[in-house]
């Protein structure tokens, strides 16, 4: 690889330095960081964008402010020029990742995918310029691929070197099966980028092993090789757990105003900074003074989570949303008041419903026993009035409210 850095003009160097400071911020590591920047530099000195990758297998559309840390990252790279590459994996999807999987994932039908893949990028359009995106199924090249052209591909790693993977190597050491198409899952991922001769693949630090595979293959087959980028994992509402919709410790980007920014104010102290950085559109000097600010004890946890709020419910929604979502939650949760908004909903039929049965069907829970739980922990509320009893007969009358937490209410109106 040529050395461009070497040929830049001053002012040149300086908009490389630009470009470098904001990938860099909120990454984990940028395998090299040195080649980075000199690919800024082609770029820069050629006027040519440089190739962002992203690759998905479309299993789980429901995309949450998780999955936005990547998000955020590619929009900073189309926002300073550069092309993002979207690869659909609808012949991947087909085996599933292993990535921090106890067991072969379940094989995605041709069905599952094309609709997955069509609500991800309806979801995607909230973050990314999706009319300058380039998408690609990777069933257009890894389709075509004929038993010797596979043969050279496994032939490029070592059966050793696959075993080195976490979730490969915990399940054959406990005994659980490892099926031979697994194996193929990382190469897959990595010859994406050798037929897309990408100069940089995003991905998550969960993601290590499978990124790393597509600058390993491009070398193989004499391609100038890409830069691995690793975004951190973003934690849920908890402070634990990865955020997850299995664990219920996401914020949706395709939730209500009033939930986002609920959910919002709920997580830990310790995680605001970092919310900041991986998830919010904020400048980076804007992010650094509120980072300052919460170290020197001169901004108050409370009042940061608040701007934290308001910014991302602007940015999945609008500037009103954001400012009726936080005068919702000082009504609801500061003054300790019922909202003004609690939606309506029209009850057929009178007499006297089980709790229970009365949560499910107005779908503030799930299921009965989510239900039931939420009664146990204190929970539900009637017309302001803390519910102990899982088996109360609730009489249905006219503007009754019901409530599920902080964030959830009802109120009914009878034919």
């Amino acid at each position: 690889m040529k050395n461009f850095l070497d040929q830049l003009s001053s002012e040149q160097l300086m908009e490389v330095e630009r470009q470098f400071t904001i990938f860099n911020n909120g990454v984990q590591e940028i395998i090299p960081s040195i080649e980075l920047k000199d690919k800024i530099a082609r770029s820069v000195l050629t006027n040519a964008p440089l190739k962002i990758k992203l690759g998905l297998d479309p299993s789980a559309p429901d995309v949450h402010l998780g999955h936005t840390v990547v998000l955020n990252k590619l929009k900073q790279f189309q926002e300073n020029g550069h092309v993002i590459q979207l690869i659909i994996g609808d012949f991947t999807g087909k085996i599933g990742d292993p990535t921090g999987k106890s067991a072969a994932r379940k094989q995605l039908t041709n069905e599952e995918v094309q609709h997955n893949a069509k609500t991800y990028f309806e979801q995607f359009s909230k973050i990314l310029d999706m009319e300058k995106v380039e998408l690609y199924y990777n069933s257009r090249w890894l389709s075509e691929l004929n038993l010797e052209d596979v043969i050279h591909l496994s032939a490029s790693i070592t059966v050793a070197r696959l075993l080195e993977r976490n979730d490969f190597s915990e399940r054959l050491s406990t005994g659980k099966a490892i099926s031979l198409h697994e194996f193929f899952y990382p190469l897959m991922q990595g010859y994406d980028s050798v037929e897309l001769e990408s100069d940089v693949e995003l991905g998550g630090t969960d993601q290590h092993f499978n990124v790393l595979m597509g600058r390993h293959l491009q070398e193989h087959y004499g391609k100038e090789k890409q830069i691995v980028v690793l975004l951190p994992l973003l934690e849920g509402l908890d402070g634990v757990d990865k955020m997850s919709k299995s664990k219920n410790n996401y914020i949706g980007v395709d939730e209500e105003p009033s939930q986002m920014y609920g959910k919002t104010m709920s997580i830990p102290d310790e995680l605001i900074t970092k919310y900041f950085d991986l998830v919010t559109d904020l400048p980076l000097e804007e992010k650094t003074k509120i980072a300052e600010g919460l170290s020197e004890e001169t901004l108050h946890p409370r009042d940061a989570k608040m701007l934290l709020g308001r910014t991302i419910v602007r940015m999945y929604h609008s500037e009103v949303s954001a400012v009726r979502a936080e005068e919702h939650f000082k009504t609801v949760f500061q003054k300790g008041s019922l909202p003004e908004d609690i939606p309506v909903v029209v009850w057929n039929g009178d007499g006297e419903v089980g709790i229970i049965d009365l949560l499910v069907d107005l779908k503030l829970q799930s299921s009965k026993s989510e239900a039931r739980r939420m009664i146990q922990n204190g929970g539900v509320r009637v017309n302001e009035e803390k519910i102990n009893d899982v088996n109360l007969q609730v009489t249905i009358a006219n503007d009754l409210i019901l409530q599920v937490g902080k964030r959830k209410f009802v109120k009914l109106q009878t034919n």
